[in-house]
């Protein structure tokens, strides 16, 4: 077996909140509890274990590969939200959307402050 990414821990201070924000923003399915976890799944089979954290969680990076039909879905949601967006990681671009590789990206931070991100065309390009 190829090794594959199976899952990741998402440190949240408030499991219920972020688990809640990724659903709705990335239009995903219900989060179902795992143990202490609330597991967030993706289409490729990954989860996002979100788990509460003890103190302030360190940022982290998620970055979602969505169609062009998801792409606008979830930028509608976020516009809808009010949240700031960028069309780069270190927020210096606000309100903008990126075009590399040829595709659109955007960041947005979750609850915690983790950087999550959208592009339609993974980096490099499609091989």
């Amino acid at each position: 077996m190829a090794v594959q990414l199976n899952h990741t821990i998402v440190h949240a201070h408030d499991k219920q909140e972020t688990a809640r924000h990724l659903v709705e923003i990335l239009g995903l399915p219900e989060p179902r509890p795992y143990g202490p976890f609330l597991e967030v799944k993706v289409a490729n089979e990954v989860s996002l274990d979100v788990a509460d954290s003890e103190g302030k969680p360190r940022s982290q990076h998620y970055a979602f590969l969505v169609s062009e039909e998801e792409f606008d879905a979830i930028h509608g949601r976020i516009e809808e939200r009010g949240l700031p967006y960028w069309a780069d990681p270190f927020h210096r671009l606000p309100g903008e959307i990126n075009h590399e590789d040829g595709g659109r990206g955007l960041y947005w931070d979750d609850p915690n402050g983790h950087v999550l991100e959208i592009l339609t065309v993974p980096y490099g390009g499609w091989s």
